[in-house]
């Protein structure tokens, strides 16, 4: 099922998009990197570059997760996702590298200051990045420790006054069950944040991100990134996903 989000007089009525991005996007076989699938991202937001504003939340699970750390070395919680954070700010910096060789006008903000290398997340600063069409990359999570980023993603969307935050994953949305292993395993082409939450939809988008987005009314595009011309699909309300609201 294909259909389209928000739909006015004039057709589409996107004005601003965050998409969120799960760090293991960026990764290869044999390196927290890739550079075909970097090449990719780069070339698909370029493709829908001028037709939305767009903030970018990016995740660092292709370098390390806190939790992993906190299970297997004992860290404790907090330094552990601080750990997690700055690993999303490499991935931001990496991502803003293709990105500036597209063309495109990028700003790096992080809500950990590392001001040699970004500037730090300021709600009024970034929306003038914004307004003037550069892509913005949003680091750092929120700053704080035990907020996931999807759930930074949500709360960023909200902050700038998106109109929906777009995750970008390796499947075409949310299942009943895992699609990787049941093949015949149902999609569902909408859902409603409490039908999502009470069925345990979890693994895909974390739960704390649903309620999130219910409590903020920020819906949830969930579709598959690595297709080519899907994202601009995706902007257009022509993709294949779920949508959560």
């Amino acid at each position: 099922m294909k259909f389209r989000l928000f739909e006015g007089g004039g057709g589409m009525a996107y004005k601003r998009v965050l998409l969120k991005i799960t760090g293991e996007a960026l990764k290869g076989e044999s390196h927290i990197f890739d550079r075909k699938r970097l090449d990719f991202l780069a070339d698909e937001i370029k493709s829908i570059h001028g037709q939305v504003q767009l903030a970018i939340v990016i995740g660092g699970g292709n370098i390390v997760r806190g939790s992993y750390l906190t299970e297997n070395f004992g860290t404790d919680s907090a330094t552990a996702d601080h750990i997690g954070m700055m690993a999303t700010i490499q991935n931001a910096l990496m991502l803003q590298d293709f990105l500036d060789r597209e063309g495109l006008q990028t700003r790096v903000m992080t809500s950990i200051e590392v001001n040699k290398v970004a500037e730090p997340y300021i709600i009024r600063r970034a929306l003038r990045h914004l307004e003037k069409g550069r892509v913005v990359v949003l680091a750092g999570g929120t700053g704080n420790s035990g907020v996931t980023t999807d759930t930074a993603a949500v709360l960023r969307a909200s902050d700038i006054g998106a109109d929906v935050v777009m995750k970008g994953t390796k499947v075409d949305g949310v299942y009943a069950s895992d699609p990787m292993r049941n093949p015949d395993a149902k999609r569902y082409p909408k859902i409603s944040y409490n039908e999502f939450l009470k069925r345990g939809l979890g693994g895909i988008l974390d739960r704390s991100a649903v309620a999130q987005a219910e409590m903020k009314k920020m819906p949830i595009f969930i579709f598959k990134v690595f297709e080519q011309g899907n994202l601009l699909k995706a902007i257009n309300g022509e993709a294949a996903g779920t949508l959560i609201s």
